[in-house]
């Protein structure tokens, strides 16, 4: 046996080269742009609904002129960690900015987002302790989960009866963290807080909230959900990342200070890692003045999505439970969430399609997200597209006259692999 036999015969390489070969694979594109409303992929431009970019900052001038300026004073990295010679007072003065904007004690700067997760779960939970999640959350919580020596035990989404039942199970005096994301991912709904702090007293648990989502878009200001909720004070950890509303790169912890200078010291992840780009931090500094002083952002991105999601649903689309910016609109089987994904693209229109298992069989999906920055315009094509390409597969149905179908042949690869291969990235 060779090591990279795998790397020629396997599964997931035929697959992707199958769907390659009938122009369907939708992974990797080239972007030729910055992530704007309006981008350039392999040299054809499409409106973006597929980014994370939800306030629009990516391009914002001051964000630029702030990572320019701290290129020119620091250079263009730190060359080496937090813990040894890699912490400027930037890194300092955004952890206390984030602490102040979140509403915790202290904070912590991770160089990504999924590190972060890493460093924290892998640091607090040992042997003999227990991590139980909602099963959507996201990857890295579950990966993160995986480098600990805890327990880990899922309950169904939001479903408040499973979870109390699992932490009857697990017992009062066990120790025990509950994590969810604060907005979930892919179907942009919202973790039922409420109840999930109210069990965790009950049964002597803490509560951590994935907010990579909810930052800069839920809350009084964009300071997340917990803040919506009015539980900041009673979730213990709030994680989030710096790659989504804040227009970066890297990630955070938010908690008391002695759970912050614990993980100072004890998370791996966090001592054996070069510390976020004076450039990255410097943009998210910068991200959080605007956000501060700009408050009619946020207010538009909200109006793009009712725009968005009314306009959907208007037309015959089911879009699940979302209530934030990111709109699941639901496709049925995969095969036509591949198809949906290569006509919109046709059409110029740049959307994600999200297939089992990362959604439940026969609930695959093209996941939308809205920025504060589309245009009315904008949108309005995205929506005729979106009828078109529905009408055109069978998932919506008008009285207008219908749309004459063209032919595919989608029928050239196994969904069953296809399954396969993402339940390995999803999970």
């Amino acid at each position: 046996m060779d090591i990279f036999d795998k790397c020629y015969n396997s599964e997931i390489v035929q697959l992707a080269k199958s769907l390659m070969k009938n122009g369907l694979y939708p992974y990797f594109k080239t972007f030729e742009s910055g992530q704007d409303p309006e981008v350039t992929v392999d040299g054809k431009k499409l409106i973006m609904m597929g980014s994370n970019n939800y306030l629009g900052l990516t391009s914002d001038w001051r964000l630029k002129a702030s990572a320019i300026r701290a290129v020119q004073k620091y250079g263009v990295g730190c060359v080496g960690s937090r813990f040894l010679n890699g912490t400027l007072d930037i890194h300092v003065k955004l952890e206390e900015e984030i602490a102040e904007f979140i509403g915790k004690e202290k904070a912590l700067l991770f160089s990504t987002g999924m590190q972060t997760n890493f460093g924290i779960i892998s640091a607090l939970v040992g042997r003999n302790e227990y991590i139980i999640l909602d099963e959507y959350d996201h990857a890295s919580i579950y990966d993160g989960c995986r480098l600990s020596f805890g327990k880990m035990i899922k309950f169904k989404h939001n479903d408040m009866d499973d979870l109390e039942r699992v932490l009857k199970s697990i017992g009062y005096e066990k120790a025990k963290l509950i994590i969810v994301d604060g907005v979930f991912s892919m179907e942009g709904d919202i973790a039922n807080l409420p109840e999930i702090v109210k069990l965790a007293k009950k049964y002597n648990s803490r509560v951590m909230v994935d907010d990579a989502h909810g930052l800069g878009v839920m809350g009084k200001g964009g300071r997340g959900t917990c803040d919506h909720f009015g539980l900041t004070d009673e979730v213990d950890i709030i994680m989030g990342t710096f790659s989504k509303s804040l227009a970066s790169i890297g990630g955070f912890v938010a908690a008391d200070e002695d759970v912050i200078f614990y993980l100072k010291h004890l998370s791996r992840i966090l001592i054996f890692t070069a510390s976020p780009s004076p450039s990255n931090v410097a943009s998210v500094r910068s991200a959080l003045k605007v956000i501060k002083a700009h408050p009619g952002r946020i207010k538009r991105l909200w109006k793009n999505t009712k725009k968005m999601k009314d306009g959907l649903r208007t037309l015959g689309f089911d879009t699940g439970k979302s209530a934030t910016p990111i709109i699941p609109v639901i496709i049925g089987e995969d095969e036509k969430a591949f198809q949906m994904c290569k006509i919109l693209y046709e059409y110029g229109i740049f959307a994600t399609p999200i297939v089992s298992p990362a959604t439940p069989p026969g609930r695959a999906l093209m996941r939308v997200s809205v920025m504060a920055t589309h245009t009315d315009e904008q949108l309005d094509k995205v929506l005729e597209a979106f009828e078109i390409a529905g009408r055109e597969l069978g998932v919506i149905d008008t009285n207008r006259p219908w749309i004459k179908k063209r032919r595919f042949n989608y029928n050239v690869f196994d969904m069953k692999q296809l399954r396969n291969w993402m339940g390995k990235l999803w999970r």
